[in-house]
């Protein structure tokens, strides 16, 4: 098996009022590295289930390597709605394929030959997922990435989650509204350079990754690192996806051995391109794709 950069967690369907669009980080994550030129898989589960099989269809177009598990548990739907004033509600339904993802052989075999893995909170809201998403951790190669995209959504996170799952990762990406939660769960003080360099100690991980929106990011990395860059002025279409892009595009390049201000140069731009786009997995341009196949 090749060695694979995997994201790992939530599949699913966003329920919106004008039709449903496909939804979920990881996999969100493993297109833009498989589109950048590594090989590349998103691992998760399904329903056996039409949206399940409609989701196999939408996703090999875009040849993106896929292992689904097939559960009993229907697959992962948001139901969207809009309230009195318009304003989008979203109810990430419970109880669904991916929070029931199985340790299997095949998920297994993948662990081991796995550089790199993104994962977040939200696929482990469920003692099921939550305990494979560990054993994947713990399986893999002693030299590889383990990237905690921490992504909070709703009320399905607590402070011994993200603690736990800080001490499992050695790569945290996280924007700015999710620091001031961290800030705020774990009483730390100080401005944001000020608290990421804390955790980055405090939990002995390789590398912290801070985005703001239009406010810029940061890298910053145990060797003593700092990269700080800009948001480049586009024309927004929308920002979904952005930041799983600019994760992929991160660690794409700096796997593919680019200097830290060079890999968070790149994720800079790809990330304001996707913005650019419509919705969350934009073919790249030929500047971008395959740039770093060997």
């Amino acid at each position: 098996m090749k060695k694979l950069i995997v994201g790992l967690g939530e599949i699913l369907w966003d329920l919106l009022p004008e039709g449903k669009a496909l939804g979920g980080a990881p996999a969100n994550f493993a297109y833009h590295v498989g589109q950048l030129g590594l090989d590349s898989m998103a691992v998760s589960a399904i329903g056996r289930d039409p949206l399940g099989e409609e989701i196999v269809a939408s996703l090999a177009p875009k040849g993106l390597d896929c292992l689904f598990e097939e559960t009993d548990y229907p697959t992962g739907t948001v139901r969207v709605t809009l309230n009195g004033a318009g304003i989008p509600q979203y109810e990430i339904v419970q109880d669904v394929a991916w929070d029931h993802i199985p340790w299997t052989n095949h998920i297994a075999e993948v662990a081991a030959n796995c550089r790199a893995v993104c994962f977040g909170s939200l696929a482990q809201r469920s003692p099921v997922s939550r305990q494979t998403i560990h054993r994947f951790l713990e399986a893999m190669p002693a030299d590889s990435l383990k990237i905690f995209d921490i992504n909070l959504r709703q009320h399905f996170y607590s402070k011994e989650l993200i603690d736990t799952s800080l001490r499992m990762a050695n790569v945290l990406k996280i924007n700015d509204e999710e620091l001031a939660v961290l800030s705020d769960m774990f009483a730390l003080t100080g401005g944001e350079e000020q608290v990421c360099t804390y955790i980055l100690e405090n939990y002995g991980l390789r590398i912290v990754i801070l985005t703001k929106g239009t406010a810029g990011s940061m890298v910053l990395t145990a060797d003593g690192e700092l990269s700080k860059l800009p948001t480049p002025l586009v024309g927004v279409v929308d920002t979904v996806g952005a930041g799983d892009s600019f994760t992929a595009a991160f660690t794409v390049a700096y796997l593919s051995e680019r200097s830290v201000a060079e890999a968070h140069a790149l994720a800079v731009e790809v990330a304001a391109y996707v913005c650019g786009e419509h919705g969350a997995m934009p073919e790249m341009p030929a500047c971008y794709r395959n740039m770093f196949r060997v």
